[in-house]
């Protein structure tokens, strides 16, 4: 079987990644506030720490064998990152790294947290791209861990409607191209 790239959109909901406590302590709602609005909390057993996943937003899921020859953590990740800067990129967003940060940025926001989970050089876990969420949802955790810094949105930095399966067929074709290319 080849790589796979899998599409999901989420019902509200936080999720923590095996870093300390998996970002716990980076909820700012009281469980009261997040059950009131139908959020849940689950560990995820992937890496990083709390976000929010929520509708509006792309997450995928790679399964991607990396052996023989692409064993290594580092290099997988910077190539998730590089397949969602090109895929914003489509759209005329200029988006970067940030030097020991994961993730894509525009500015001093995040456009797409990473956070992947490998076993026996199997990946599994990846990334999400904010398109349209409802980026006041993350106004509920310190996003990341990272309390100096925002979220963004496809729609918010573009000021108009973003098509989600336009985007979804982008990302694929980038996934398809940064991973064959290896």
């Amino acid at each position: 079987m080849g790589d796979l790239l899998l599409f999901a959109e989420h019902p509200h909901v936080l999720t923590l990644g095996v870093r300390g406590d998996g970002g716990r302590s980076h909820i700012l709602a009281t469980g009261d506030a997040l059950a009131r609005r139908g959020i849940e909390v689950h560990e995820a057993g992937r890496g990083g720490d709390i976000t929010y996943h929520g509708p509006g937003q792309i997450v995928g899921y790679p399964i991607v064998d990396l052996k023989p020859d692409r064993c290594d953590v580092h290099r997988y990740v910077r190539d998730l990152e590089d397949v969602l800067i090109r895929t914003v990129a489509d759209y005329g967003i200029d988006a970067s790294r940030v030097e020991g940060l994961t993730g894509v940025w525009v500015g001093r926001e995040k456009l797409a947290a990473i956070g992947v989970r490998i076993s026996r050089w199997i990946t599994s876990h990846g990334f999400a791209l904010n398109v349209s969420t409802n980026l006041d949802y993350f106004n509920l955790i310190i996003p990341c861990g990272i309390p100096d810094r925002g979220v963004t949105s496809l729609e918010r930095l573009l000021g108009r409607t973003i098509d989600g399966p336009d985007v979804q067929d982008r990302l694929a074709g980038h996934f398809s191209s940064v991973f064959s290319n290896q």
